[in-house]
Protein backbone atom coordinates (compact mmCIF):
# COMPACT_ATOMS: atom_id res chain seq x y z
CA UNK A 1 0.00 0.00 0.00
CA UNK A 2 3.14 2.38 1.11
CA UNK A 3 4.57 1.15 -2.30
CA UNK A 4 1.34 2.68 -4.23
CA UNK A 5 0.88 5.97 -1.90
CA UNK A 6 4.52 6.44 -3.34
CA UNK A 7 4.15 5.77 -6.58
CA UNK A 8 0.98 8.18 -6.82
CA UNK A 9 2.93 10.97 -5.01
CA UNK A 10 5.86 10.64 -7.88
CA UNK A 11 3.40 10.69 -10.55
CA UNK A 12 2.07 13.51 -9.28
CA UNK A 13 5.16 15.25 -8.67
CA UNK A 14 6.16 14.37 -12.32
CA UNK A 15 3.43 16.11 -13.86
CA UNK A 16 3.65 18.96 -11.15
CA UNK A 17 7.22 19.11 -13.26
CA UNK A 18 6.05 18.96 -16.67
CA UNK A 19 3.66 21.81 -15.89
CA UNK A 20 6.24 24.22 -14.29
CA UNK A 21 8.56 23.32 -16.80
CA UNK A 22 6.24 23.79 -20.05
CA UNK A 23 5.37 27.30 -17.95
CA UNK A 24 8.74 28.40 -17.43
CA UNK A 25 9.21 27.59 -21.13
CA UNK A 26 6.06 29.63 -22.34
CA UNK A 27 7.15 32.29 -20.01
CA UNK A 28 10.93 32.26 -21.70
CA UNK A 29 9.55 32.46 -25.44
CA UNK A 30 10.48 35.67 -27.20
CA UNK A 31 7.30 38.07 -27.67
CA UNK A 32 7.39 40.14 -30.76
CA UNK A 33 4.70 43.02 -30.68
CA UNK A 34 3.13 42.54 -34.33
CA UNK A 35 1.58 45.56 -35.80
CA UNK A 36 -1.03 45.33 -38.46
CA UNK A 37 -1.90 48.84 -40.32
CA UNK A 38 -5.60 49.36 -39.42
CA UNK A 39 -7.62 49.55 -42.72
CA UNK A 40 -10.60 47.88 -40.81
CA UNK A 41 -12.04 48.36 -37.30
CA UNK A 42 -9.42 46.76 -34.08
CA UNK A 43 -11.80 43.99 -33.36
CA UNK A 44 -12.08 42.78 -37.30
CA UNK A 45 -8.72 42.93 -37.35
CA UNK A 46 -7.87 41.30 -34.21
CA UNK A 47 -10.36 38.86 -35.45
CA UNK A 48 -8.64 37.85 -38.81
CA UNK A 49 -5.28 38.36 -37.60
CA UNK A 50 -5.21 36.86 -33.78
CA UNK A 51 -5.77 33.27 -35.23
CA UNK A 52 -3.06 33.41 -37.86
CA UNK A 53 -0.40 34.96 -35.38
CA UNK A 54 -1.50 32.02 -32.70
CA UNK A 55 -0.82 29.78 -35.91
CA UNK A 56 2.92 31.76 -36.57
CA UNK A 57 3.72 30.93 -32.82
CA UNK A 58 2.66 27.28 -33.30
CA UNK A 59 5.55 26.87 -36.13
CA UNK A 60 8.16 28.86 -34.27
CA UNK A 61 7.63 28.39 -30.79
CA UNK A 62 7.35 32.75 -30.83
CA UNK A 63 4.97 34.52 -29.02
CA UNK A 64 3.26 37.14 -30.71
CA UNK A 65 1.18 40.02 -29.70
CA UNK A 66 -1.23 41.87 -31.81
CA UNK A 67 -1.28 45.47 -31.77
CA UNK A 68 -2.59 48.09 -34.39
CA UNK A 69 -3.69 51.85 -33.59
CA UNK A 70 -6.72 53.79 -33.42
CA UNK A 71 -6.23 55.25 -37.42
CA UNK A 72 -3.56 54.77 -39.72
CA UNK A 73 -1.67 58.20 -38.77
CA UNK A 74 -0.93 56.99 -35.60
CA UNK A 75 0.39 53.87 -36.72
CA UNK A 76 2.44 55.15 -39.33
CA UNK A 77 3.97 57.63 -35.59
CA UNK A 78 4.43 54.00 -33.92
CA UNK A 79 6.32 52.40 -37.08
CA UNK A 80 8.47 55.58 -37.23
CA UNK A 81 9.30 55.19 -33.65
CA UNK A 82 9.71 51.37 -33.75
CA UNK A 83 7.57 50.51 -31.27
CA UNK A 84 6.29 47.54 -33.78
CA UNK A 85 8.60 44.33 -33.36
CA UNK A 86 7.22 43.46 -36.77
CA UNK A 87 4.32 44.43 -38.87
CA UNK A 88 2.15 44.63 -41.59
CA UNK A 89 2.25 48.10 -43.81
CA UNK A 90 1.07 49.18 -46.94
CA UNK A 91 3.73 49.36 -49.43
CA UNK A 92 4.45 53.37 -49.37
CA UNK A 93 4.61 53.04 -45.27
CA UNK A 94 7.76 50.24 -46.31
CA UNK A 95 9.53 52.40 -48.61
CA UNK A 96 9.70 55.16 -45.77
CA UNK A 97 10.98 52.66 -42.89
CA UNK A 98 12.87 50.26 -45.09
CA UNK A 99 15.96 52.58 -44.08
CA UNK A 100 14.91 55.34 -41.74
CA UNK A 101 13.59 53.72 -38.97
CA UNK A 102 15.47 50.08 -39.95
CA UNK A 103 12.77 47.68 -41.51
CA UNK A 104 13.53 44.71 -43.49
CA UNK A 105 11.17 42.93 -46.02
CA UNK A 106 10.26 39.27 -44.69
CA UNK A 107 7.14 38.57 -46.90
CA UNK A 108 4.02 39.85 -48.96
CA UNK A 109 0.99 38.02 -50.07
CA UNK A 110 1.91 35.36 -52.61
CA UNK A 111 0.78 35.42 -56.16
CA UNK A 112 -0.97 39.15 -55.40
CA UNK A 113 -0.30 42.35 -56.60
CA UNK A 114 -2.13 45.66 -55.06
CA UNK A 115 -4.47 47.50 -56.56
CA UNK A 116 -6.90 50.27 -55.69
CA UNK A 117 -10.34 51.00 -56.53
CA UNK A 118 -13.33 53.35 -56.51
CA UNK A 119 -16.33 52.26 -55.34
CA UNK A 120 -20.06 54.20 -55.49
CA UNK A 121 -23.37 53.67 -55.06
CA UNK A 122 -24.63 50.74 -57.05
CA UNK A 123 -26.98 52.33 -59.55
CA UNK A 124 -24.22 54.87 -60.22
CA UNK A 125 -23.69 54.97 -63.56
CA UNK A 126 -21.81 58.23 -64.51
CA UNK A 127 -18.54 58.93 -66.28
CA UNK A 128 -15.04 58.78 -64.36
CA UNK A 129 -14.90 62.54 -65.23
CA UNK A 130 -18.19 63.12 -63.42
CA UNK A 131 -16.43 63.34 -60.14
CA UNK A 132 -14.79 66.61 -60.45
CA UNK A 133 -14.90 68.85 -58.24
CA UNK A 134 -16.46 66.59 -55.93
CA UNK A 135 -15.78 66.23 -51.92
CA UNK A 136 -14.73 62.11 -52.19
CA UNK A 137 -14.12 59.89 -49.18
CA UNK A 138 -10.37 58.42 -48.70
CA UNK A 139 -9.12 56.14 -45.77
CA UNK A 140 -6.50 58.92 -44.65
CA UNK A 141 -3.80 60.93 -46.95
CA UNK A 142 -0.79 57.97 -47.00
CA UNK A 143 -3.07 55.04 -47.62
CA UNK A 144 -0.90 53.55 -50.33
CA UNK A 145 -3.55 52.10 -52.91
CA UNK A 146 -6.75 53.85 -51.22
CA UNK A 147 -6.35 57.30 -51.49
CA UNK A 148 -2.20 57.88 -53.11
CA UNK A 149 -2.77 55.52 -56.28
CA UNK A 150 -6.45 56.67 -56.95
CA UNK A 151 -6.24 60.41 -56.54
CA UNK A 152 -2.97 60.34 -58.64
CA UNK A 153 -4.86 58.90 -61.50
CA UNK A 154 -7.88 60.87 -60.99
CA UNK A 155 -5.02 63.94 -61.25
CA UNK A 156 -3.72 62.08 -64.43
CA UNK A 157 -7.40 61.84 -65.95
CA UNK A 158 -7.79 65.80 -65.57
CA UNK A 159 -10.14 64.77 -62.55
CA UNK A 160 -9.53 67.57 -59.59
CA UNK A 161 -11.25 66.24 -56.29
CA UNK A 162 -11.40 67.76 -52.85
CA UNK A 163 -10.54 64.10 -50.56
CA UNK A 164 -12.38 63.92 -47.47
CA UNK A 165 -9.88 61.45 -45.07
CA UNK A 166 -12.43 59.12 -42.57
CA UNK A 167 -10.25 57.17 -40.61
CA UNK A 168 -10.65 53.43 -42.31
CA UNK A 169 -11.32 51.86 -45.53
CA UNK A 170 -14.31 50.48 -43.97
CA UNK A 171 -15.70 53.85 -43.14
CA UNK A 172 -15.31 54.80 -46.89
CA UNK A 173 -17.74 51.63 -47.75
CA UNK A 174 -20.09 52.71 -45.62
CA UNK A 175 -19.75 56.26 -46.03
CA UNK A 176 -20.42 55.89 -49.64
CA UNK A 177 -23.19 53.74 -49.45
CA UNK A 178 -25.23 56.05 -46.86
CA UNK A 179 -24.95 58.29 -50.35
CA UNK A 180 -22.61 61.01 -47.93
CA UNK A 181 -20.07 60.84 -50.78
CA UNK A 182 -20.54 60.31 -54.57
CA UNK A 183 -17.52 57.84 -54.33
CA UNK A 184 -14.12 56.71 -52.26
CA UNK A 185 -11.58 54.84 -52.36
CA UNK A 186 -10.03 51.09 -51.15
CA UNK A 187 -8.48 48.29 -52.22
CA UNK A 188 -10.00 45.04 -53.73
CA UNK A 189 -8.95 43.50 -50.52
CA UNK A 190 -10.53 45.12 -48.15
CA UNK A 191 -13.76 45.19 -50.14
CA UNK A 192 -14.43 41.63 -50.54
CA UNK A 193 -14.18 41.28 -46.78
CA UNK A 194 -17.10 43.83 -46.33
CA UNK A 195 -19.82 42.16 -45.15
CA UNK A 196 -22.40 41.37 -48.37
CA UNK A 197 -25.16 43.24 -47.29
CA UNK A 198 -22.48 46.36 -47.64
CA UNK A 199 -21.03 45.11 -50.46
CA UNK A 200 -24.57 44.55 -52.53
CA UNK A 201 -25.25 48.06 -51.98
CA UNK A 202 -21.83 49.54 -54.11
CA UNK A 203 -19.88 48.89 -57.16
CA UNK A 204 -16.66 49.26 -58.35
CA UNK A 205 -16.05 52.16 -60.96
CA UNK A 206 -12.43 52.47 -61.98
CA UNK A 207 -9.73 50.33 -60.60
CA UNK A 208 -5.93 51.54 -61.02
CA UNK A 209 -2.58 50.24 -61.35
CA UNK A 210 -1.08 47.43 -59.84
CA UNK A 211 2.08 47.27 -57.84
CA UNK A 212 3.70 45.17 -54.94
CA UNK A 213 1.53 44.30 -52.21
CA UNK A 214 1.19 44.89 -48.48
CA UNK A 215 4.84 44.43 -46.67
CA UNK A 216 5.57 42.24 -43.66
CA UNK A 217 8.93 43.73 -42.22
CA UNK A 218 10.57 43.47 -39.25
CA UNK A 219 13.01 46.04 -36.73
CA UNK A 220 16.66 45.44 -38.21
CA UNK A 221 17.71 45.14 -34.27
CA UNK A 222 15.84 41.71 -34.09
CA UNK A 223 18.27 39.19 -33.13
CA UNK A 224 19.94 37.39 -36.56
CA UNK A 225 18.71 33.91 -35.10
CA UNK A 226 14.72 34.67 -34.32
CA UNK A 227 15.31 36.63 -37.90
CA UNK A 228 16.39 33.42 -39.83
CA UNK A 229 14.06 31.45 -37.84
CA UNK A 230 10.94 33.98 -39.14
CA UNK A 231 12.41 33.66 -42.58
CA UNK A 232 12.49 29.93 -42.56
CA UNK A 233 8.76 29.70 -41.43
CA UNK A 234 7.00 30.81 -44.10
CA UNK A 235 6.39 27.99 -45.90
CA UNK A 236 5.35 25.58 -42.41
CA UNK A 237 2.95 28.49 -41.79
CA UNK A 238 0.99 28.68 -44.62
CA UNK A 239 0.34 24.79 -44.49
CA UNK A 240 -0.75 25.19 -41.02
CA UNK A 241 -4.52 24.87 -41.01
CA UNK A 242 -5.34 27.60 -38.71
CA UNK A 243 -3.43 29.95 -40.99
CA UNK A 244 -5.26 28.45 -44.36
CA UNK A 245 -8.60 29.40 -42.21
CA UNK A 246 -7.23 33.06 -42.16
CA UNK A 247 -5.55 33.27 -45.38
CA UNK A 248 -9.09 32.86 -46.89
CA UNK A 249 -10.37 35.70 -44.26
CA UNK A 250 -7.77 37.92 -45.33
CA UNK A 251 -8.54 36.99 -49.28
CA UNK A 252 -4.91 36.15 -49.90
CA UNK A 253 -3.30 32.60 -50.86
CA UNK A 254 -0.59 32.91 -48.06
CA UNK A 255 2.95 34.50 -47.80
CA UNK A 256 5.76 34.12 -49.81
CA UNK A 257 9.36 35.52 -48.49
CA UNK A 258 10.45 39.14 -49.97
CA UNK A 259 13.57 40.99 -50.06
CA UNK A 260 13.87 44.67 -50.05
CA UNK A 261 13.89 45.48 -53.64
CA UNK A 262 10.93 43.81 -54.62
CA UNK A 263 9.18 47.32 -53.75
CA UNK A 264 11.21 49.39 -55.86
CA UNK A 265 8.01 49.69 -58.29
CA UNK A 266 6.85 51.80 -55.70
CA UNK A 267 10.40 53.96 -54.83
CA UNK A 268 10.05 54.37 -58.40
CA UNK A 269 6.97 56.40 -58.55
CA UNK A 270 8.55 59.55 -56.28
CA UNK A 271 6.02 60.12 -53.92
CA UNK A 272 6.40 62.33 -51.42
CA UNK A 273 4.14 63.25 -48.54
Amino acid sequence: MRTKTKCVIAKQLFIALLVLISFQSFADQKEIVFGVVPQQSASKLAKQWGPLLEAWSDVTGIKFRFATARDIPTFEERLAAGEYDMAYMNPYHFTLVNHAAGYTALAHAKDKRITGIMVAQKDWNGAIDSLNDQLLAFPAPRAFAASILTQSELRQKGVVITPKYVGAHDSVYMAVAKGLYPAGGGVMRTFNSIPESLREQLKIIYKTNSYTPHAIAYLNSLDTETAEQLRSSIDPLNQHPKAKAMFDMLSIKGFESAKDSDWDDIVGLGINL
